[in-house]
């Protein structure tokens, strides 16, 4: 179960969510409770602090509950970063979100981004991820 809490977003948060399980399925995982918590700037970096013990802004924190195949977790992504973001790359907001979403389960099945090599794969799977829900998210099933 994908649940989305938040401001209203530019989809309809149900073929969202369906199309989120349906690109975890797609990679052979199963889906646990999945909380994403929409927010500022000053509560993802008020997490940050508390939990990280990091001092600086980002764009997502994920917090990983996962069994084995089985997914689960919070992630908390800042709608500020991700608008910021977009206009810094010259993309659509829609597309930034989508990406920093596929970035919380890419996390949550394992992904690393540490290292250069780990940041070029991730950003091969991220790629991925938005392809596949842009072309679903707008039917909200599995084509």
């Amino acid at each position: 179960m994908i649940k989305i809490l938040g401001p209203r977003l530019p989809f309809p948060k149900k073929n969202l969510q369906k199309s989120l399980e349906d690109f975890i399925s797609g990679k052979d995982f199963k889906t646990g409770p999945i909380f994403y918590y929409l927010v500022n700037d000053d509560d993802l970096l008020e997490i940050n602090k508390r939990f990280l013990n990091h001092y600086d802004l980002t764009d997502i924190i994920t917090f990983d509950y996962s069994d084995k195949e089985i997914l689960s977790g919070e992630i908390f992504i800042s709608l500020e970063r991700v608008k910021d973001n977009a206009t810094k790359l010259k993309i659509p907001f829609e597309e930034e979100l989508l990406r920093v979403m596929a970035h919380g389960i890419l996390h949550l099945m394992g992904l690393k981004d540490n290292t250069k090599i780990e940041k070029k794969r991730m950003r091969r799977e991220e790629e991925k991820a938005i392809r596949f829900l842009l072309e679903n998210v707008s039917r909200g099933t599995k084509s």
